[in-house]
């Protein structure tokens, strides 16, 4: 890319300080909550989303279509933000002055993020951010290839279910299964991260006590669990995710295998019901193996056993389940 090509990131993009808000004073919630709106933070993981918050009605959030850039923190931590969010200190917003497509943002926060090795915690971006130099505009060639990019993902990306009928989940009709009927209760083996890097970056998650991102926390060449299970938070909520590769493991990390034949599907109505659980457990009160054990959970049933099949056809006539 020549010199001449270059400019200021503000003669593109309008630089604004984001809505400084503190996590602490705000009500978390599921991202699938209604009125949930993100809350992206300095962190360089999950797209800078920390949390999913409830929507406070005097406080307008950050612009969808926008890049949020650290200034501070993890410096120049870079994504583009499809949704309105709120956002912690540091965090600046870049709101392009002229039209540009899904691909153009993408493409100027991988420009402005190859820039983070001029930062670390001592020198942050705040004051020089604008002056940074990216590309006026993208290659004609790179372009094209993106577009085309775009859209095979967009394809992939389907919101259509695979099978198309209403499934009513009539809930009064359901039994309750003690969870030790469906699974083996047990604990995974503590691998350290420091373990984990030597071993390099790799495609098996590193599953983690976080309640976000399915409880992954960076993937690694090495793994010390089968796959096809849930994962459960025993430090504190008892947060359950499904983890269909082999993958490592934090401390604190329990597994439920199932007793039976799980597939993708099943599993995906088991973590949600698993996780309507958490309002039982707190800081004082951890969700513990001995606890899970004693656990009972309502599900769909037929001639008084699980009825899999049911929970299977559930998720399968959701809309997106084709992308599952």
């Amino acid at each position: 890319m020549k010199m001449n090509n270059l400019v200021k990131i503000s003669d593109l993009f309008d630089i604004v300080y984001g809505v400084n808000l503190e996590l602490v004073n705000l009500t978390q919630c599921k991202s699938t909550d209604k009125h949930a709106i993100p809350f992206v933070s300095r962190t360089e993981k999950n797209n800078g989303v920390s949390a999913y918050v409830e929507e406070e009605l005097d406080i307008d959030p950050n612009p969808a279509h926008t890049i949020s850039v650290a200034g501070g923190g993890s410096v120049l931590s870079t994504f583009y933000q499809p949704l309105p969010y709120y956002s912690g200190r540091d965090l600046y917003v870049l709101i392009p002055k002229k039209k540009m497509s899904v691909v153009e943002m993408l493409f100027y926060t991988k420009c402005i993020s190859a820039n983070k090795y001029k930062y670390n915690y001592g020198r942050q971006a705040n004051k020089t951010l604008k002056n940074l130099l990216i590309p006026k505009e993208i290659p004609s060639e790179l372009k094209k290839h993106l577009k085309n990019y775009y859209k095979e993902q967009l394809k992939n990306i389907s919101e259509k279910a695979l099978i198309n009928k209403k499934i009513d989940l009539e809930v009064s009709k359901w039994k309750k299964f003690n969870l030790t009927e469906l699974f083996e209760i047990k604990g995974s083996k503590t691998t350290p991260v420091l373990e984990l890097e030597e071993y390099g970056k790799g495609k098996y998650p590193y599953v983690t006590t976080q309640a976000t991102n399915n409880g992954i926390e960076g993937f690694y060449d090495f793994y010390s669990e089968d796959g096809n299970v849930i994962t459960a938070d025993s430090a504190v909520l008892g947060y359950c995710a499904y983890q269909e590769l082999p993958f490592s493991a934090s401390d604190h990390v329990e597994k439920l295998i199932p007793k039976f034949e799980m597939n993708k599907y099943i599993a995906m109505f088991l973590v949600t019901i698993l996780n309507l659980e958490q309002y039982r457990y707190n800081y004082g009160r951890k969700c513990s193996q001995t606890r899970m054990k004693e656990i009972s959970v309502k599900l769909p049933e037929k001639n008084g056993e699980p009825d899999f099949d049911f929970m299977e056809n559930y998720i399968k006539s959701l809309s997106y389940s084709l992308s599952l």
